[in-house]
């Protein structure tokens, strides 16, 4: 019988490694870019073309190579970092040269430059599907160049799992984003399609976030400072008031390393507890430095996943240091209670060291002495949430016991004349949240909001496929500075968001001036409006399989219902519930939220009788 065991090539063994380390584009700009982060660069140049699917450029002016480094760097295990088993858990660069170079030369066609500043010449090295194809002797500068062209040439199947130029081209943002941020003393520049993108200067942490973000966030910033024996956590958060609807912007860096990492990130939102607006996500750019024996960072082969020792006392540390930080600035409110000093003390110190639970505790003595005049009312407290657990009870029950029904409001057409005189049927508004109309199985409860989400979405839909479309002239046009990423997806949407009545033009390098808005937003802020659509339409991209013109209908329906339904008059209520049963699918919500609860009268009924 045959033996059917045997070694697979290298270039076959290669490209299955290379699925591992070269994913995407984005996947190439990271090795790149760490590996001239590691080879001592203070000027990089990140060069792209067709988001990466044409060319990848890295240029650095870092040591360079030899000659046999510069061969030995496309051979499989090759590594400069690594020289015993032990040195795998006090990794401290990202990785110099080799590893990755032999995964992405086994998918794309590269050639290398590299000169080191003590030879006279340098070398030129080309390399398709890992294979050699020249390598000489050549006059260039001092450092290295990196060229990837035609990625996934050779891998036809994997080059079309590729999602479009705007989506891959933000991964590369992202990826550029990183490495920048953990390396603010380093001059780096982007360029996408001979247009520069970010030219970064050499500074401090502070300026180059509002390089890569904007200027408006010199404003926010409040930096973060707290060491321990064992921990060192430093960088900036973002005020609350400045939260966005995306998680995008927060960046967690551990000995210089991006990481992702949830429990982490739930430490530093329990610090804001209280101070945000539901659903959104306050910014941070966090750095923690730690002894890398206590960190394995060889969890995932991008290295972006970690485990650490002790992830509870991290936890405390970075928790109580974002804290500090917030109270130090005057963010966290204040409660007018007239404290003990030394309480206020122990609570600092005790958050100093991690305590947490002990703070939690404690924080109770600050209520100990309110009148007990408010205790008369126990009784009628005790009632209401006897009443409401019945109605949770009884919600739930109608979820599963009620099936869809078609709902018929009470009127005359649906009646016999020998029925006898009708009550006119009337809306009645509850909280301001609610609307309540009896019909004829029982009575109806709408939510305000989500039907005119409902409303507004289908309004939108049809708006998309006219070619003209309602807009409000501002009457005082307002400027909106975007990032380069953000820019760029404003101008990939553009045609569809002027089609919902949007009017803007573009002004000086990534700026955008608001000249109109939807008739239906005319006295709401223009600008407010716009960064909140392009924050909802980021977070739907980013959690929802959905195609672009549906995304910006459910982000804009989303904002707008959020504001209008605010102040909306009784007058308006009343058309809501017409507007809503006039739509193609009145039940629900875009994102499936239920737009109204049908009760029948013998489940009324049922909550009364013995």
């Amino acid at each position: 019988m045959e033996d059917i065991v045997y070694l697979l090539p290298d270039s076959i063994a290669n490209q299955i490694a290379a699925g591992e380390v070269v994913q995407r584009p984005a996947s190439v700009v990271k090795e790149l870019l760490e590996n001239s982060i590691d080879a001592g660069g203070t000027q990089i140049k990140l060069v792209v073309k067709d988001a990466g699917r044409t060319l990848i450029q890295v240029i650095d002016d870092g040591k360079g190579m030899s000659v046999t480094d510069a061969r030995m760097s496309f051979e499989r295990h090759a590594t400069s970092k690594i020289r015993t088993a032990e040195d795998l858990f006090k990794i401290r660069t990202m990785g110099f040269r080799g590893e990755a170079l032999a995964s992405i030369a086994a998918v794309a066609q590269v050639e290398m430059r590299t000169k080191r500043r003590e030879d006279e010449l340098g070398t030129i090295l080309q390399v398709e599907s890992s294979e050699i194809k020249k390598q000489e002797p050549l006059a260039t500068k001092d450092g290295t160049s990196i060229s990837v062209k035609n990625l996934f040439y050779n891998v036809p199947a994997r080059r079309n799992f590729l999602k479009s130029n705007p989506v891959e081209l933000r991964h590369i943002t992202d990826e550029f984003h990183r490495v920048a941020l953990a390396n603010p003393e380093v001059a780096m520049s982007m360029t996408n399609n001979d247009l520069e993108m970010y030219q970064l200067e050499a500074g401090k942490l502070s300026k180059r976030i509002v390089q890569l973000f904007g200027k408006n966030y010199q404003q926010q910033l409040i930096p973060c400072d707290e060491e321990t024996p064992h921990v060192k956590v430093t960088g900036y958060v973002g005020k609350p008031e400045f939260a966005k609807k995306t998680r995008g912007e927060q960046f967690f860096f551990v000995n210089g390393r991006y990481i992702r990492n949830n429990y982490l990130n739930h430490a530093v939102s329990t610090a804001f507890q209280g101070l945000l607006k539901e659903d959104y996500f306050p910014f941070y750019v966090l750095f923690v430095e730690m002894d890398p024996l206590h960190v394995d960072i060889n969890v995932h082969p991008t290295k972006t996943e970690v485990k650490f020792d002790d992830d509870r006392m991290l936890y405390g540390v970075i928790n109580s240091a974002v804290r500090q930080s917030l109270g130090s600035f005057n963010v966290t409110p204040s409660l007018d209670f007239s404290t003990d000093v030394n309480f206020e003390q122990f609570t600092s110190s005790a958050m100093r060291s991690g305590g947490g639970s002990s703070i939690k505790d404690n924080q109770y003595a600050q209520f100990k002495n309110i009148d007990s005049e408010r205790d008369k009312a126990k009784n009628w407290e005790s009632l209401y949430d006897f009443a409401k657990r019945e109605d949770i009870i009884s919600s739930e029950q109608m979820e599963k016991e009620m099936p869809e029904e078609t709902v018929t409001f009470s009127s005359s057409m649906h009646e016999h004349p020998d029925q006898g005189e009708l009550i006119p049927s009337k809306t009645y508004r509850l909280h301001g949240k609610y609307l309540i109309r009896q019909v004829k199985s029982g009575m109806t409860i709408i939510d305000e909001r989500a039907a005119f989400e409902r409303i507004l979405f289908e309004r939108y839909q049809t708006k998309l496929t006219r070619d003209a479309s309602g807009s409000q002239s501002s009457l005082f046009p307002q400027q909106i500075s975007l990032n380069p990423s953000d820019y760029s997806l404003v101008m990939e949407i553009k045609p569809e968001i002027q089609k919902l009545g949007f009017e803007f033009e573009e002004m000086g390098q990534h700026m955008i001036v608001i000249q109109g808005v939807p008739a239906e937003l005319s006295n709401c802020n223009e600008k407010e409006i716009f960064e909140e659509l392009l924050e909802q339409f980021k977070f739907n991209k980013k959690e929802l399989g959905i195609n672009q013109k549906e995304n910006l209908c459910r982000s804009l329906a989303k904002r707008t219902a959020a504001i209008k339904c605010k102040n909306l008059g009784d007058q308006e209520a009343e058309q809501l519930i017409d507007q809503l049963f006039a739509c193609k699918q009145p039940n629900y919500t875009p994102d499936g939220n239920p737009t109204y609860k049908l009760i029948s009268l013998d489940k009324i009924k049922s909550w009364f009788s013995s």
